[in-house]
């Protein structure tokens, strides 16, 4: 990325442990990713057990559910309901943070 998407107290959180570059804060009921993705990233359709919230900070995300496909650019929020099928794809330098919030068959797993 050109810019750096976060200052380097965010860089310096913990980790994702997952298949794209985040720093992660765990709080009761949700977890906080802030991820960072190069231009040209594809990530395929998926699910998650969590119902997600996120704001673009940097870029653009190109996000494709079964409702259609939409564009979110900085300042833009989007939600994903647990289980929806939902894949990204990101023509530019991009940064988000993204909120996983727990759910009762999250719990579960």
């Amino acid at each position: 990325m050109k810019a750096k998407p976060f200052p380097d107290l965010i860089d310096s959180l913990p980790a994702f442990e997952g298949h794209f570059t985040a720093r992660e804060l765990r709080a009761e009921g949700a977890r906080v990713l802030l991820a960072s993705y190069p231009a040209e990233t594809t990530i395929p359709a998926h699910r998650h057990d969590t119902e997600n919230v996120g704001v673009v900070t940097q870029g653009t995300l190109e996000l494709k559910t079964a409702s259609g496909s939409r564009r979110y650019h900085c300042g833009d929020w989007y939600h994903l309901a647990p289980d929806e099928e939902h894949a990204a794809f990101f023509p530019e330098d991009t940064a988000i943070i993204e909120f996983w919030f727990t759910t009762e068959s999250s719990q579960k797993s």
